[in-house]
């Protein structure tokens, strides 16, 4: 039945992140699970020490931001003091962020990250490509939640993006527990490679998800090949979508993480949340 038991949300001294573990507080009531809430931030970096003997300067560690880390508790203690989920705070000190958080991922079900906003101040110690690193390092599915407005409290009407590929296969399976609770499904296919062409992936995608439980499903015509990326968030606005459900496409490649065009335009440019996995 792939039932979530586990999320890991990622939180940090923005302002956003209210909402961010709101949303997951609301998934793990839902769906009975564990909440775990980590705060995982870039300690600041000091200013660089002279060494003896003419030797490089090294750059070194400070503390991590204390208003962010009270900021971000008082937020947890406040949202979950009257709940039922059962949570848990952990925190980083001083670990490298992306992979410590990666590691934690790893145990759990589902990740909730926040949409990198690039005109929030407040969100200088996190790495600018954390959401794409959480992804692609872990493996593990991540519901990404858009820095502005409000995410709907119940994710009823879903687009399903699909192409026949690994990718897009671990994201419709593991979103199936939401899927299944949706009121509508909306499929819609984008470049599609497998033999004999669009039409018959987009049936076995329909059989699959009834096979599972999913009803009510709208399928659509294809993306616009020139412009996926925008066609796809311009369909998911006109079926009034609470949620996106894709495939990230990307990889590492000396120490640079390239994404693909669709999946860079959705994690910039996505304005509801999005359910992906690598």
């Amino acid at each position: 039945m792939n039932p979530l038991r586990s999320i890991l949300v990622h939180l940090d001294g923005t302002a956003r992140a209210e909402a961010r573990l709101r949303l997951a507080q609301r998934l793990a009531q839902a769906h009975q699970c564990t909440l775990t809430a980590l705060f995982a931030v870039t300690p600041a970096v000091l200013p660089t020490l002279a060494l003896p003997g003419g030797l490089p300067a090294m750059p070194t560690r400070g503390p991590v931001d204390p208003e962010h880390r009270a900021r971000a508790l008082a937020m947890f203690e406040r949202a979950l003091q009257d709940s039922p989920v059962r949570s848990d705070w952990q925190e980083l000190r001083g670990e490298p962020v992306t992979e410590s958080f990666v590691h934690r991922a790893l145990t759990a079900d589902l990740m909730v990250l926040g949409q990198r906003n690039p005109r929030d101040a407040t969100g200088f110690d996190v790495p600018g490509d954390f959401v794409e690193a959480a992804l692609l390092g872990s493996g593990k599915p991540a519901l990404i939640v858009p820095f502005a407005g409000e995410p709907s409290a119940r994710l009823e009407t879903v687009l399903v993006a699909w192409r026949s590929t690994r990718e897009a296969a671990n994201a419709l399976a593991t979103a199936l527990p939401l899927l299944r609770n949706a009121k509508q499904v909306h499929l819609v296919g984008t470049a599609d490679e497998s033999p004999g062409g669009l039409a018959p992936a987009m049936a076995q995608v329909r059989s699959y998800l009834l096979m599972h439980g999913v009803g009510q499903m709208h399928e659509h015509p294809p993306l616009d090949a020139r412009y996926p990326g925008k066609a796809l968030l311009s369909l998911a606005g006109n079926v009034g979508a609470d949620l996106l459900v894709m495939g990230c496409y990307g990889h590492s490649r000396a120490r640079e993480l390239v994404l693909g065009g669709v999946t860079r335009t959705v994690l910039d440019s996505a304005t509801v949340p999005v359910w992906m996995a690598h």
